[in-house]
């Protein structure tokens, strides 16, 4: 199913994986009483409108993160589950404004395919206030012989997280581990934390086979959380390649590996990171720097 916005593909009995213009990817998971909509793509176009046409459950929407092409439909939803870390990076005009929701959704993008239409600010949603329900690690959403576990995975956002079925053996990522995963940007954590993620998202690998991303129709193994780990690593030991990449926000930043085939990095593996040398470390936190100060 498709209109000049969007398109749908059955990637499961129960799972409805949509396309936006710019090539990022949601998800509808129905169960047998409600449905959760994982992510919202970046609001160009009336995404709800276009889930209503795929399914006749409640639906509810979840974000993995933050950013401006995972969280264009709470705009249009008014509510939203999403972690509270990222509830203020959703707001700021980055991730809100209709200007760049719209840039985002036109420019050239391989993977998006062909556009349908041309948009104009007509068709971007204005963001609102947004009411906002806060998940953390280990919350299940229950849609009726549906189960969804949330894993919190801070890296690429502080309150990114990804959401697991066991059932079916999979984990709708988001952005969490990909090949172009981007510590560089504003709410990111650093290298260091994002490692320690890692290693708490492996300790749920018996339970999945593959991830599914907010960005590329394949599924991904889940053998790119050890490529991330193992990323991490070389980046905090400085025996990376650190490629200078432009910035997504301006500036340099540097990517661990080459891009090899298929955007993969050179070195082997899934897992890429771009990264900013200034975030590599553990920022102290303001309270602890320099000598203590007690209470007298």
């Amino acid at each position: 199913m498709q209109n000049k916005f969007f398109t749908a593909e059955k990637i499961l009995p129960h799972v409805t994986r949509i396309a936006g213009m710019g090539g990022e990817l949601c998800y509808l998971v129905e169960g047998e009483e409600r449905a959760l909509l994982i992510d919202g793509l970046t609001g160009v176009g009336s995404l709800r409108a276009f889930v209503r046409e795929l399914t006749e459950l409640p639906v509810a929407m979840a974000a993995t993160h933050g950013h401006i092409d995972h969280v264009g439909a709470a705009w249009e939803y008014g509510e939203l589950f999403i972690h509270p870390d990222d509830i203020a990076l959703m707001y700021t005009p980055t991730h809100s404004g209709i200007e760049g929701r719209l840039a985002f959704a036109s420019a050239p993008n391989p993977a998006a395919g062909e556009k349908r239409t041309a948009p104009t600010l007509r068709d971007v949603p204005p963001p609102r206030p947004v009411k906002t329900y806060p998940i953390y690690d280990g919350d299940i959403f229950d849609l009726g012989g549906v189960k969804l576990e949330v894993i919190a995975v801070p890296g690429h956002t502080s309150g990114t997280v990804v959401f697991l079925d066991r059932a079916a053996r999979v984990v709708f990522s988001g952005d969490a581990c990909n090949a172009n995963t981007l510590l560089c940007g504003a709410g990111a954590t650093s290298i260091e934390e994002y490692r320690e993620s890692l290693y708490h998202f492996k300790s749920f690998q018996d339970a999945f086979d593959v991830m599914y991303g907010g960005h590329g129709a394949i599924a991904v193994p889940k053998t790119i959380i050890d490529d991330g780990i193992a990323m991490c690593g070389r980046i905090i030991a400085g025996s990376d390649e650190a490629v200078p990449t432009p910035a997504i926000e301006g500036g340099i930043a540097y990517l661990a590996s080459a891009r090899g085939e298929n955007y993969l990095p050179a070195c082997g593996g899934y897992c890429n990171i771009m990264y900013s040398r200034e975030t590599i470390h553990k920022r102290p936190h303001p309270a602890i720097k320099g000598e203590p100060n007690l209470y007298r």
